[in-house]
């Protein structure tokens, strides 16, 4: 009995999977995803943003037809100490002009569903509440997947699973992913009257802030925090490594709840009512640490290759730009007739000359630089910012010059002769940025 055989068959329906769903159908290819939430979305969780360049190539004027919240035009960066911060800020006017968005804060279970609406309106089949159990192997190439019900068989499959992926263990005998190649993200939807989030960010009805938020209650640790606006919510959220979680014995809604009563968070949220609480697992390991990306019959994409730029916070657009860029090449193996490795190769070339894999070579190192040296440039120099700030700002009797050199003095004395070494260890790093 001859099987049925598809041209390509999806693992996930999150934005990796739906855009190479959505570009393969586009092009008249046959595409059945099989994804494991009720529906697109459901189970997915991310910051809150979207870049509008690179997801404008994939769906051209999105923002008139998707349901996008606010267009961000001011990003605030903020250094946190125990009850203090510095917080600096870049305002753009033009990003609230179509031509000049940057980007857009979304809901997920609302996006991803309108973007797998735009693959359905194409003619990609979504199947929801299928959990895929592995791949299915034969002469040591991939012909399709293995589901609790049937099999699916396809001249090519892309595995867009999520991070921590079953199926590219299964496919690379991949090792278990690290604790500190992976974070654990939390996050709060707090509902707030639009008109009191316009006044608190001095923003208008349609544009929004992004805060990017470094210390606080996770001083020394590897890891970020950040609020986004939405039209009637904002979203508080954090990040942090396995890693550090373990060794800290700090359970990650503790140090949620302590970032939202940070001062300079607090007021931001004053008032709010809980809608939403969530985590999920980040890839945090970057370039050194993705799987190798195609073999005989598959590729991977997304959270899944570990496609995360984790200092820019970017994941979502670059799982959407491998999602093309694995359709792109799944379309010319179809029309070859050919998906052997070499052919699925063209999927490593195009990452490699886009943005993509080009900003995760330039951050190669720099996680690997923070986790070795996270006390100091994570927590002693943040401090020593924010205590600095505190005497600059602050008038009392004491003369600026014996106020000054008695921070330096301080400085000098606890960290002494590291300070050279913690300079050159910067200057590599920023070096390593600048040149790669």
């Amino acid at each position: 009995m001859e099987r049925e055989l598809v041209d390509t068959v999806i693992v996930g329906a999150g934005p990796a999977g739906i855009t190479a769903a959505y570009t393969l159908a586009k092009a008249g290819k046959e595409v059945v995803v099989l994804e494991r939430g009720d529906y697109p979305g459901s189970k997915n969780m991310f910051g809150g943003a979207i870049y509008a360049q690179p997801v404008a190539e994939i769906f051209p004027e999105f923002w008139k037809s998707a349901p996008v919240e606010r267009s961000s035009v001011e990003h605030k960066y903020a250094l946190l100490g125990d009850e203090d911060g510095t917080v600096i800020s870049y305002r753009n006017g033009k990003h609230a002009r179509e031509g000049h968005y940057n980007s857009f804060t979304v809901i997920r279970s609302k996006w991803d569903r309108w973007c797998a609406e735009q693959a359905e309106a194409e003619g990609a089949f979504i199947v929801p509440e299928t959990l895929v159990e592995s791949l299915i192997i034969e002469d040591g190439k991939v012909v399709g997947v293995k589901t609790e019900q049937e099999e699916f068989y396809a001249r090519v499959t892309i595995v867009a699973d999520g991070v921590n992926s079953l199926l590219a263990k299964q496919a690379w005998n991949y090792p278990e992913i690290t604790p500190q190649n992976v974070a654990l993200g939390v996050k709060e939807v707090i509902s707030l009257p639009k008109e009191k989030i316009q006044d608190r960010f001095n923003v208008d009805e349609k544009t929004g802030v992004i805060y990017t938020v470094l210390g606080g209650p996770m001083q020394g640790m590897v890891g970020l925090s950040y609020v986004y606006t939405n039209l009637e919510s904002v979203v508080v959220g954090l990040g942090v490594t396995l890693e550090d979680l373990a060794h800290s014995k700090t359970k990650p809604y503790e140090l949620l709840n302590q970032l939202k009563k940070h001062p300079v968070i607090a007021p931001l949220i004053e008032g709010g009512e809980l809608l939403e609480y969530s985590a999920h697992l980040i890839p945090e390991g970057g370039y050194k640490a993705m799987p190798p990306l195609y073999k005989d019959g598959v590729m991977i994409a997304g959270d899944a290759a570990m496609l995360v730029n984790n200092v820019h916070s970017e994941g979502t657009n670059l799982a959407m730009m491998s999602g093309k860029f694995a359709a792109e090449t799944a379309i010319q193996a179809i029309e070859r007739d050919d998906f052997s490795a070499n052919m699925l190769s063209l999927y490593r070339k195009k990452l490699e000359d886009s943005f993509v894999l080009k900003d995760l070579k330039t951050y190669k190192d720099t996680i690997d630089t923070l986790e070795k040296n996270s006390k100091i440039f994570l927590g002693f120099y943040p401090q020593k910012v924010n205590e600095f700030m505190n005497q600059f700002t602050g008038v009392d009797s004491i003369p600026k010059k014996v106020k000054y050199r008695q921070f330096i003095g301080g400085v000098i004395a606890q960290r002494s002769f590291c300070l050279i070494n913690d300079g050159l260890k910067l200057a590599n790093l920023a070096g390593g940025i600048l040149l790669r």
